[in-house]
């Protein structure tokens, strides 16, 4: 159905979210202000007992720290509802009555055929559990109880059984009244090519339902029984329900995994999910038969912002590595990206767990090794440099993979790592002492000097290792901000919203801001004890942050008792940076809007975003005076700047 322009704008701004919202949660009076339009309660969508669900109500958007479940009015009733969009849209029409346009009967077909396909796909399931427990299931129970699935697994995740038999699938589903022509459009029968009646596609497999993240059944994978077969496994052809290039087996409850802090694995099959969720890596998704695909990319980045990539230890394993490297590199942005465990050759997840337990998995998973790792064996692991030529054309190569990063500054730090890892390959040559030519023959005075020691891990953890050109003023914004709420965890409810969509580039600020966020809602007083919470979820990145120079000196980090310095700092610290960042936006807005002179127009936007950059650049605090001056009048200050937000773009 298509809706006119400007109905949906409307509907939101009819409908109030928290009253929407409030029909399935209760709120938390302790976090929530009304009066601003702010809400807080335990979120619908997975299980918790603390309120990490905000409703931005004036805004109208929702958001859940645990799952990262979020949207609007729409969205949420879909959600929790299960229904479609346009049934969402009657919905909150009729309570805010407001007259639905004229319905279109194609759209309303389609949408009611989809409703009929997941209902057809159910019932299917159902028919195949049923089997598994007969007679012809057996050889089937034997081999899951080979595999070692306990009854509750094979609950859990659904299995059954497709006895070998032409129509047994078709005429169970013909005796609930199902029509012939719905059961061969949700990919369960087919019709032979000469004609006849259809037939089973899947017959004498193990059978996994595949659920969306809805929790839909919009397809089935079968794994057959007789080794001689010639598709070890199967799935669902293209249905309306089912595109495998974009679906993901068990997304639903990884995703809920996930928001609950587990890391997000990504594997090759069915059995590798079931065995890791077994083993407690429940956030484990697979791919369905083919290699993952752009589409699934971006929904793994949406369910966790760094997935590790476990693939079996064989050819065609390292191979689907290397290919997701290629497809992984032009989509990655700050803060999301994918690292890799390859695992012992012949072994998948199944095997090592099942051989060496899920501590040698676990053991593994956190060694997982960054993208750039793979990138550099790829290019490097069968060659022999012994020439410039060769060399040359090695760089050629790496250029050519890093040129396809779009993001300049992931492409920058990507450049810097090659660097090192090529010095570290060809580190062993001979350079000339510095202010000493080279000179031919063996008559020269010390004319040769090994090269420098390579750099400590410490200089690589650095701010200039971290960030560099332009981008070091706005790392140093964003660590001073974190580093100010790790150490007065008060701050971080209090400034909730401004961190929440506060944009985070520095390596490993997004992931401690998450952290941060999470962390705020267990009520958590003691500070010790806050920091040890950020310490079990973003170890590595907080001790990174707190060993910066710039942060261990810093008045609010060494003055831990005194929260109203660290207020003060923090609004500063976040105005400061939201400054610089509307200006350049601004500038480059209107460096866009040139066509020939500048008018005047755009000569006073731009005064006004260097007014803004300069304002803020004023306003840093007195250290030597130890806060000294007036803080009221830096308080007002500092208002002032953040509730003018002259650097924004005017609107007509």
């Amino acid at each position: 159905m298509s809706l006119p322009p400007g109905f949906l704008d409307e509907l939101r701004n009819r409908a109030s979210l928290s009253h929407v919202v409030g029909r399935k949660v209760t709120w938390d009076p302790r976090k929530s202000n009304q009066g601003k339009g702010d809400f807080w309660a335990p979120c619908p969508f997975h299980q918790e007992k603390t309120a990490s669900f905000h409703v931005d109500d004036r805004k109208g958007f929702y958001y859940c720290f645990g799952c990262h479940a979020k949207g609007d009015a729409v969205s949420f009733v879909r959600e929790t509802e299960n229904v479609g969009f346009m049934e969402a849209v009657e919905i909150l029409a009729r309570e805010a009555g407001m007259q639905m346009p004229a319905r279109d009967p194609q759209a309303a077909q389609r949408a009611d055929r989809g409703r009929q396909l997941a209902d057809v796909m159910e019932a299917a399931v159902q028919h195949y559990r049923l089997q598994l427990k007969t007679g012809a299931g057996s050889e089937a129970r034997d081999y899951l109880a080979r595999r070692k699935l306990s009854d509750a697994t094979q609950e859990r995740f659904e299995i059954g059984f497709a006895p070998d038999q032409r129509q047994g699938l078709f005429v169970a589903l013909q005796a609930k009244g199902i029509e012939p022509g719905l059961i061969i459009d949700a990919g369960l029968c087919a019709k032979p090519d000469g004609g006849g009646q259809p037939y089973d596609r899947f017959r004498d497999r193990i059978i996994y339902p595949i659920r969306d993240a809805r929790g839909r059944c919009i397809g089935l994978g079968g794994r057959a029984m007789d080794p001689n077969a010639r598709a070890k496994y199967l799935n669902s052809p293209e249905t309306e329900l089912f595109d495998k290039g974009r679906s993901l087996y068990n997304h639903g409850p990884a995703r809920e995994a996930a928001g609950k802090g587990q890391p997000l694995i990504v594997t090759e099959g069915y059995m590798d999910v079931i065995a890791l969720v077994e083993a407690g890596f429940e956030a484990a998704v697979a791919p369905l038969g083919t290699a993952i695909t752009d589409e699934q990319l971006r929904l793994l980045w949406r369910i966790h912002h760094e997935p590790i990539i476990a693939l079996d230890g064989d050819t065609a394993g390292i191979r689907a590595a290397m290919r997701l490297v290629d497809l992984a590199l032009p989509l990655l942005v700050a803060g999301q990206g994918l690292r890799f465990v390859i695992l012992p050759e012949g072994m998948d997840p199944d095997d090592l767990i099942r051989q060496r337990g899920a501590g040698a998995l676990k053991k593994l998973l956190d060694q997982a090794e960054p993208m750039v790792n793979l990138l550099w064996r790829r290019e490097t692991e069968a060659g022999n440099f012994d020439s410039p030529e060769r060399k040359a054309a090695l760089d050629k190569s790496l250029r050519a993979a890093i040129m396809r990063i779009a993001d300049p500054s992931i492409r920058s730090h990507y450049g810097e790592e090659i660097k090192r890892l090529r010095w570290e390959l060809f580190g062993n040559r001979r350079v000339p002492a510095k202010g000493q030519a080279s000179r031919p023959g063996k008559g020269g005075k010390g004319g040769w000097a090994p090269p420098p020691a390579s750099a400590l891990s410490a200089t690589r953890s650095s701010l200039l290792a971290a960030a560099s050109g332009p981008e070091v003023d706005e790392y140093l914004h964003e660590a001073m901000i974190l580093a100010i709420c790790v150490t007065h965890p008060a701050c971080v409810a209090r400034f909730e919203s401004q961190l929440e969509t506060l944009g985070m580039h520095g390596p490993g600020h997004n992931h401690l801001r998450h952290a941060l966020l999470v962390a705020s809602h267990e009520d958590i007083k003691d500070p010790e004890q806050f920091r040890a919470k950020l310490h079990a979820v973003a170890g590595d990145d907080l001790e990174k942050l707190m060993a910066l120079a710039h942060v261990q000196t810093a008045p609010p980090v060494r003055k831990p008792d005194d929260t109203e310095l660290a207020i003060m700092c923090l609004a500063e610290e976040l105005a400061r940076l939201e400054a610089r960042r509307g200006a350049r936006s601004e500038i480059e807005d209107a460096v866009e809007d040139m066509t020939g002179l500048a008018d005047e127009g755009l000569t006073w936007r731009l005064s006004q975003a260097a007014l803004a950059r300069h304002r803020a650049d004023r306003s840093k605090l007195d250290d030597t005076k130890d806060m000294g001056e007036d803080r009221a009048a830096l308080s007002a200050q500092l208002q002032d700047l953040i509730d003018g937000a002259a650097w924004v773009k005017k609107k007509n």
